[in-house]
């Protein structure tokens, strides 16, 4: 009879999702995986596959996070405009304050594989059409609520902000500086075509408070 597990599958996923994040998928090996997830090759190889198998999964894990994330936001309660506006400030922020430039998993896996593994291809595309997605809709209801003008290109202004995010997310992998990177979300956000109901760009106080 097999002997039940003894270890909890998303907290090994969640521990392999930081080492690949960190060190990239070349770079980690089943030895890495194995010490900081606590498992043995043989139960890492039984639960999950090999070594391709758990980055999927830990890519996964990641990719679901980060639309979660934005969904939280961006469908929160209140006016569509300041919510656009406090994902924007509050990715440039963290991106800021990111020292270690980690950055994205996405990205960082888009360019380490993407072009020679079609799974974290496709993974990418799915979860970029997520994102945009999520922006594409509150742009909507910002131009439903009358806050941005209801004649300009949803699609448009949602592409602009996708490309501005993913953008500020190669700016603070390079190095930028915080200044560089916050200055660019708030002159993405000054583009936006509001309408008098939309008022000026909220000072981070006030958006936060909302």
């Amino acid at each position: 009879m097999a002997r039940p597990r003894k270890f909890d599958d998303e907290e090994v996923v969640r521990a392999a999702r930081d080492q690949f994040w960190s060190h990239g998928y070349d770079r980690t090996s089943i030895d890495d995986l194995s010490a900081v997830t606590g498992l043995g090759r043989g139960s890492l190889y039984g639960a999950f596959g090999d070594k391709h198998a758990l980055f999927l999964q830990a890519l996964d894990s990641y990719n679901s996070d980060a639309i979660g994330a934005w969904r939280s936001v961006l469908r929160g309660p209140g006016p569509a405009l300041p919510r656009l506006e406090r994902l924007v400030r509050d990715i440039s922020e963290s991106i800021s304050r990111d020292v270690e430039r980690r950055g994205c998993m996405m990205a960082r896996s888009a360019t380490e594989l993407a072009a020679v593994d079609k799974s974290v291809a496709e993974r990418t595309a799915a979860t970029v059409r997520g994102l945009y997605g999520e922006l594409s809709d509150c742009v909507a209801r910002a131009q439903e609520e009358g806050s941005l003008d209801a004649g300009a290109d949803t699609g448009g202004l949602a592409s602009l902000l996708l490309a501005v995010l993913r953008g500020l997310e190669a700016l603070g992998r390079a190095g930028a500086a915080a200044e560089v990177v916050t200055g660019a979300a708030e002159q993405a956000l000054a583009l936006l075509p509001r309408t008098s109901a939309g008022g000026r760009v909220p000072d981070q106080q006030e958006d936060r408070s909302a």
